[in-house]
């Protein structure tokens, strides 16, 4: 018995795995590494004292992953395999919808074939769109979405309620993260991004440790307490352990089912410096710039439902965040590259 994690090696994945390995649960890996390094399993490897096995190979190359589940006895999959990037996603939409839609079309086409029929969906917060109040609950509107990458996530929970509908026997549950952030508490895995970061978080982490100048601070006239947005961010370690909590629920309860995973609480782009500077005891220079189009004032989790039926819920605070990402940041200064 063994879980398949689709794009393990990745900044989530790679937390995963390790929480998975951590438990005694046997895992199998396949990751094009297009947006992560082998490097970080080998760090798995070395904190756990385990290693998964790992196929480097695309969720689109249907072959491959006809091996893997010829080959091992695959119970679950947890699918975070995709495209990531909201900017980069408005100019390459199509690649954006191959990778996470038909992607994922083809890793359900073959988990049908293997009978494999527990699957968790690495969904997002974007699907809310632009929210109609706050803080948002899984009952909120979705669609509406603002960029593809948001509607590739949104289409592929469509797909999986409708393919539920159709296959009774599956378990589908779909988390919707809020702001991931923060690294494991040895600073040996963390997000390590592809040239310059497109969240705030990793691109604070760069000015401080002096790779980036200064961080542009977009709109300070927000109807918000220091008029800066004000988002919910998420410690990976807890992102980690809701993946354990909603695998172990997957019995439970309805056939297809959504969470949110978030704090609850919402924290300005100034909250984030400010807390950074006290981990880093550093000054982050930062500069106020216009408004982006699209953005919003003020987007944060209802997350109460994750705790009722998955007894799951975040433990790490701003401080905790701040401090484990500054600790990965300045013992891995150029990321997994030596």
């Amino acid at each position: 018995m063994a879980i398949l994690v689709t794009g393990g090696a990745g900044y989530i994945g790679s937390h995963t795995v390790l929480t998975l390995l951590e438990r005694g649960d046997d895992v199998v890996v396949i990751d094009n590494l297009s947006n992560a390094s082998r490097t970080s399993l080998d760090r798995v490897a070395e904190l756990t004292g385990r290693e998964p096995t790992v196929y480097i190979a695309d969720i689109l190359d249907k072959e491959a992953l006809r091996t893997i589940f010829s080959r091992h006895n695959i119970t679950d999959v947890i699918h975070f395999a995709g495209l990531k990037s909201v900017s980069e996603s408005v100019k390459e939409p199509l690649a954006y919808y191959e990778n996470n839609v038909t992607g994922t079309l083809v890793l359900l086409h073959e988990m049908l074939a293997a009978g494999v029929n527990h699957f968790i969906f690495s969904s997002s917060a974007t699907v809310y769109g632009n929210p109609e109040s706050v803080p948002l609950n899984e009952q909120a509107r979705t669609g509406g979405t603002t960029n593809p990458y948001g509607t590739s996530k949104y289409m592929v929970e469509q797909i999986l309620a409708d393919f539920s509908h159709a296959q009774p026997d599956f378990r589908i549950t779909c988390l919707r993260y809020f702001n991931p952030v923060g690294a494991h508490p040895s600073g040996r895995i963390g997000e390590d991004p592809n040239g310059i970061p497109n969240n705030l978080v990793p691109y604070i982490s760069q000015v401080a440790i002096g790779k980036l100048e200064t961080v542009s601070v977009f709109g300070n006239d927000y109807p918000t307490p220091d008029g800066t947005g004000v988002r919910d961010y998420i410690h990976v370690m807890d992102l980690a352990t809701g993946h354990l909590a909603a695998l172990d629920s997957q019995d439970k309860g309805a056939a297809f089912k959504v969470f949110n995973l978030g704090t609850g609480i919402g924290y300005s782009v100034l909250n984030l410096i400010e807390a950074f500077e006290k981990a880093a005891q550093t000054q982050i220079p930062y500069q106020f710039v216009a408004r982006r189009p699209g953005d919003i004032a003020e987007c944060w989790s209802d997350p109460s439902l994750a705790r009722t039926e998955l007894g799951w819920q975040a433990t790490h605070n701003l401080d905790d965040m701040m401090r484990d990402t500054w600790n990965w940041q300045k013992n891995n200064p150029n990321g997994y590259r030596m």
